[in-house]
Parts: structure tokens; C-alpha cells; sequence
């Protein structure tokens, strides 16, 4: 006869597969990110998307949401910070073939891919000692100054103001649920 579990037990349990879940680490949770969205797609010149398909004749494509008020939603930049970033890197260019760039200053020192569709993908170490593993993308937007005034008044917090970097554009962070998010305008 088996015994009964307890509450403490059960308690236990849970606390026991969180942590497992936890030691997945930020770059398996990106995965998903990344094999479902084509970041920073655009139609061309012609209105074509980049794989050929007619997804975007219709007003829509893999990597653009609209909402029901019509509005857009892009993800331009997608940054993970890894205490083990050349690991990460070393996964991600031999799950899905990305080739990384060296360190690059203007991102924090991440090393970043250029994705075919015309988005980013950095990878970085942590900036700060209390900086933890974060997965962040950021959100294509016109008016960058526009939309973190949105966020504010929507209840975010905004980490970082609208900063330029030069020759990418500009970029803000805000965390909104707990969640650490961005905007970026080219």
C-alpha cells in the first residue's frame, strides 16, 4: 500500500519542478520565440514577403499581429542576457545555423545575428551584478517617444528613456507585469 501524500509533500513537489523549470535557462524559453516568429519581416519593395508566400497580400504575415483596433505588432530586436552567453550563442548557431557577430559595444557587448528577415538576435552577458537572465524583445514602433508615453500611462514602469544608437535607431525598455520588454524605431 502506498503511502498518502501530504500537504508538505505536494508543497515540495511543486517547489522541486519550479526550480527544474528554472534551470531550463532563458535561452530554451527564447526558443520557441524564435521558431515561430520571422523577426523584423517586412514585406519588400513589391509588397512580397521575404519567403514568397501571399500571407502578406492580405494584410497579414508570420511576423506581424494585428489587434483587433488594428494595430501592429513587430518584434524588431530580440535580446537574451545569459551569464553564459557564449554558450547560448554556441546552441543557437547549431540549432537554427545563426552566425554571430564578435561583441559589439553599441549592444552591450552582445554578440548579435542578423536574422534573414531583416531583425536581430543579440546575446549578452549581464550588464550589471544585478542584472539577471532576462529574454527581451523589443517592439518595431513609429514614434518610440509616443509609445513609452502609452506604456507609462498603461502602468509601466520605464527602465530605460528612448536612447539613440547610432546607426540602428532608437531603443527604450520598459517592465510592465514583470515582464522587461522594448521598443525600438529605425
Amino acid at each position: 500500500m502506498k503511502p498518502t501524500q501530504t500537504f508538505d509533500s505536494k508543497r515540495e513537489m511543486t517547489k522541486t519542478n519550479r526550480r527544474e523549470f528554472l534551470r531550463i535557462g532563458s535561452a530554451s524559453l527564447a526558443f520557441p520565440l524564435l521558431a515561430g516568429l520571422h523577426l523584423g519581416c517586412a514585406p519588400d519593395e513589391d509588397g512580397d514577403s521575404p519567403a514568397g508566400d501571399s500571407a502578406t497580400d492580405s494584410g497579414s504575415s508570420e511576423n506581424k499581429f494585428t489587434s483587433e483596433t488594428g494595430a501592429e505588432m513587430k518584434i524588431q530586436y530580440l535580446e537574451i542576457v545569459s551569464p553564459d552567453a557564449e554558450a547560448v550563442c554556441a546552441s543557437y548557431e547549431q540549432m537554427l545555423g545563426l552566425q554571430f557577430s564578435e561583441p559589439i559595444a553599441a549592444f552591450g557587448n552582445a554578440r548579435v545575428a542578423d536574422l534573414p528577415t531583416g531583425g536581430k538576435f543579440g546575446v549578452r552577458a549581464p550588464l550589471r551584478d544585478d542584472e539577471g537572465p532576462v529574454v527581451r524583445p523589443y517592439f518595431l514602433v513609429e514614434d518610440i517617444e509616443a509609445s513609452v508615453a502609452q506604456a507609462a500611462e498603461a502602468g509601466a514602469q520605464i527602465a530605460m528613456p528612448p536612447m539613440d544608437m547610432p546607426g540602428q535607431g532608437k531603443f527604450a525598455v520598459f517592465i510592465h507585469g514583470g515582464i522587461e520588454q522594448g521598443f525600438w524605431q529605425l
